[in-house]
């Protein structure tokens, strides 16, 4: 079992925040995803989304 604090865990819990970041982002651009009412919006959301999570990943690795 993995120490509260391990590393390993911790970039395993990182990169699967990032995945799932990924995949709302690309699902509000792409129309898989939507929210009820708020039409173009998704895609503006959805590219804000990718966006800040790609530079949370590049400073994440910079250990910013």
């Amino acid at each position: 079992m993995a120490k509260k604090g391990s590393k390993v865990l911790n970039f395993v819990v990182w990169i699967t925040e990032v995945l799932v970041a990924l995949a709302v982002g690309f699902g509000l651009i792409g129309g898989t995803l939507s929210v009820p009412y708020i039409g173009i919006v998704n895609v503006i959301v959805g590219w804000i989304v990718v966006v800040i999570t790609l530079l949370g990943v590049i400073l994440g690795l910079l250990k910013l």
